[in-house]
């Protein structure tokens, strides 16, 4: 298991690599220049140029890139252009939210979603698996940019019961939360009723049955945990998306995460602080796959056999 722990977290290098220089191609085709964002138009050419070049912004995309991963090696990932502080200093300093956001969303997604899709199966073609299923329909194919607004003018604006915006205090957190959670929730259920559905049709399932076990044992113990590990996987790849894709969210309730924090930097062409959001959303994503690997060892004996093998 070590070994294999190993592995994964060397595979980040070659991963990495290629972000940052997909990023720094990417940004280098944007139109404009970061001394003209920054002094203004009214700037003269000469400062702008004194700028461009103080920045690096003048050297070759490869040179770029070389300074920038011995940089990295060191410690340094670069320093705001707009801000002159740290770059990780901007994102630690935002993450918090994005992270609260995401955590939340996914435990209330497996919290809604997951339940609901095992009742959803075992009473399949029921009235209350009609009804599970046409709303997580519905949900679906909400926008969530549309359901966040149509939230803040019932709960905030008409009732008065939840803040509109900020991150003051746990209230604050109802609402994005909710409008992240929903439409997720609604995709785990159908991909829980699903699953469940065909670990139900399954030989050892009636093997089971037919040896007396208990319904209860039968679906905690032989449907639940085979159904479990592809539930699993789109919590984790959820998770992922939720911690790099809470733009709109964050825009809508007028919460400072880094999606808003990296917005900004493209906007303003902040090379560094662009780059170093987007490894970290990477590296982010990395480890939460590796996590989702090592629950898999942990549920289905079969896969933490296979990595003992390995080892």
């Amino acid at each position: 298991m070590l070994k294999y722990v190993i592995k994964r977290l060397l595979l980040l290098i070659p991963i990495l690599l290629g972000v940052i220089f997909l990023i720094m191609f990417i940004m280098s085709l944007t139109p404009g220049d970061p001394a003209t964002l920054l002094l203004g138009i009214n700037a003269t050419p000469e400062a702008i140029e004194t700028m461009n070049e103080e920045l690096g912004f003048n050297d070759p995309l490869p040179v770029q890139y070389f300074n920038y991963i011995i940089n990295a090696l060191r410690g340094d990932f670069g320093t705001s252009w707009q801000t002159g502080r740290p770059v990780f200093q901007e994102i630690i300093k935002r993450f918090p939210v994005t992270l609260k956001l995401a955590v939340f969303s996914v435990i209330l997604t497996a919290i809604i979603g997951i339940p609901l899709g095992i009742i959803s199966a075992i009473k399949k073609y029921s009235v209350t698996d009609m009804v599970c299923t046409s709303v997580a329909m519905v949900f679906t194919s909400l926008p969530r940019f549309w359901l966040g607004m149509l939230l803040i003018l019932f709960f905030s604006v008409r009732l008065g019961w939840l803040p509109t915006n900020g991150v003051g205090t746990w209230k604050h957190y109802i609402l994005p939360v909710f409008t992240l959670a929903a439409p997720t929730a609604a995709k785990i259920m159908r991909l829980t009723r699903t699953t469940m559905l065909e670990t139900i049709r399954s030989d050892y399932v009636r093997t089971a049955r037919a040896k007396g076990a208990g319904e209860r044992r039968i679906i905690m113990h032989h449907e639940l945990k085979n159904a479990l590990l592809p539930v699993i996987t789109s919590l984790g790849i959820e998770f992922g998306q939720l911690l790099g894709g809470a733009i709109l969210i964050e825009t809508v309730f007028s919460m400072q995460g880094i999606s808003t924090l990296m917005i900004n930097a493209i906007r303003m062409k902040d090379t560094p602080l662009v780059t170093a959001s987007i490894i970290f959303f990477a590296a982010m994503v990395c480890v939460t796959m590796l996590f989702i690997d090592l629950i898999y060892a942990v549920i289905d004996p079969r896969i933490r056999a296979k990595y003992s093998k390995s080892n």
